[in-house]
């Protein structure tokens, strides 16, 4: 059956890709997944639609559409510039225009980028020809079933503590991000790198949106129920597919 969307939350990029999620919450499981059967024929995005959000899902939804960004820009470098700079444009105005939907919900302009940030953060463009990662996505997705904690704030949980336990994997692209996005030019590598995640930690929390997973009551006893998982099913996440269960668990650990 053909579908048309109308937008009323700026978040998944659903308005423009064939994506979506199942949660089964009698087996505490969320799944994800993918069909051109279900890509919009049309989509209306009216930014009056943001007016009416509370806070809460604003935040979520900048942080929703940054994350989409990083999975597929924050991976290592295949001489991509026009790829590398859409997607760095995109979190630039992610930055500069998500502030200003939350200090005011009518400020049509601001409603309106975030709402097209959102849509290009997910709609395929920046993933032409670009490694991708969403083992983030991933790891998140598993907070949100054991614990019923909002999607992009999970994934605000977990992408530092990607970005910490992957960083030999990740360095250059770390590295160009802070230095592009952040201004991070001071410093040795490592501390580079320490700096941006704080700088990146900075922001959601800017948002409203708390980075560890003691700020949800996440008890250490899901950390090994998430871990189980991974080791049973075998499956190995991010770009180059060698994130075994062993590296989430520091991931998550890294996040307590």
């Amino acid at each position: 059956m053909p579908l048309g969307a109308v937008l009323t939350l700026p978040a998944t990029g659903s308005e423009m890709n064939g994506n979506s999620v199942i949660t089964r919450a009698e087996r505490q499981e969320k799944k994800a997944f993918g069909s051109p059967l279900v890509m919009p024929q049309f989509s209306v995005l009216d930014p009056e639609c943001v007016f009416t959000l509370p806070d809460r899902q604003v935040a979520n939804g900048v942080v929703d559409a940054f994350i989409h960004v990083m999975e597929q820009y924050l991976t290592f470098k295949v001489n991509s510039p026009l790829q590398d700079r859409l997607a760095e444009s995109i979190l630039t105005t992610l930055i500069e225009e998500g502030p200003k939907v939350l200090a005011d919900r009518k400020n049509y302009d601001a409603a309106a980028n975030f709402m097209w940030c959102a849509t290009m953060a997910l709609n395929g463009m920046i993933a032409v020809g670009v490694p991708q990662d969403w083992s983030t996505h991933v790891i998140g997705h598993e907070l949100t079933a054991f614990h019923g904690i909002d999607h992009g704030r999970t994934l605000a949980i977990v992408l530092p503590g990607v970005m910490n336990i992957k960083r030999a994997n990740k360095k250059d692209k770390i590295l160009q991000y802070g230095e592009r996005i952040w201004g991070i030019t001071e410093g040795n590598e490592e501390e580079r790198i320490d700096a941006v995640i704080a700088r990146t930690v900075e922001f959601f929390e800017s948002l409203g949106v708390p980075c560890r997973l003691s700020d949800y009551d996440v008890p250490e006893s899901t950390i090994a129920k998430i871990v189980d998982r991974f080791k049973q099913s075998e499956a190995k996440l991010g770009e180059k597919q060698d994130m075994d269960y062993v590296e989430i668990e520091k991931i998550l650990r890294d996040r307590l």
